[in-house]
């Protein structure tokens, strides 16, 4: 004996939302697990990268101790370590770059300062000090570029100036450095004084 139709079709829909509650509720219960999984794992991967950003910041501090002690090698094998940990790490790509032009190795400390800048474009101490390690590489005129840029950023660091006047002088142009040792002097640089008084600037 056949339902009627309409019974048919009545149990046929109420089967069909009990399985897909049952299908839910499974899904619900499949679903929880890997969520609590993957935000497990997002926390995890954020408290590792903290731990290695600190461990960073600590090689750096142990490297500056060596760079006041004047042992500028063994300064760089920590900000080597340093970057391992951290590859972002500003502070540890300027220490060593001082390290480099300490130990007048100014390839290496110019290609950290271009690191520094790629990671923050507007810090203008790092274009003076990238400009400085040019200029014993004889790069007068890239020199000249990064300590505009310095002063584009920072108008009256004495500094950019006392350097822009060697990149001018390695140019030819003894006038124009001139001009930037007396601007340095006026605010407040001993060395361009002495640079003055032993060069033949009017």
């Amino acid at each position: 004996m056949s339902l009627p139709k309409q019974l048919t079709e009545v149990l046929f829909a109420a089967h069909s939302t009990m399985a897909q509650k049952l299908i839910n509720q499974r899904m619900r219960h499949l679903f929880l697990p890997f969520l609590l999984l993957v935000t497990l794992g997002a926390t995890a991967q954020k408290t590792d990268a903290k731990a290695q950003k600190d461990e960073a910041k600590a090689l750096v501090r142990k490297g500056y101790e060596k760079i006041q002690n004047g042992n500028f090698e063994n300064a760089i094998v920590d900000f080597n370590h340093a970057l391992e940990k951290d590859p972002e790490c500003i502070d540890a790509y300027l220490r060593r770059a001082f390290c480099y032009s300490a130990t007048n190795d100014y390839k290496n400390a110019v290609e950290d300062y271009n690191k520094v800048i790629k990671l923050n474009p507007d810090l203008e101490t790092a274009y003076v000090s990238r400009g400085s390690a040019k200029n014993k590489l004889k790069l007068f005129k890239e020199a000249l570029v990064d300590f505009n840029k310095a002063l584009q950023l920072q108008p009256d660091d004495y500094q950019a100036y006392n350097n822009r006047g060697w990149a001018k002088k390695g140019l030819g142009d003894d006038d124009g450095a001139c001009q930037d040792w007396r601007f340095s002097k006026k605010k407040g640089n001993q060395e361009a004084k002495i640079i003055l008084d032993n060069t033949h600037c009017k």
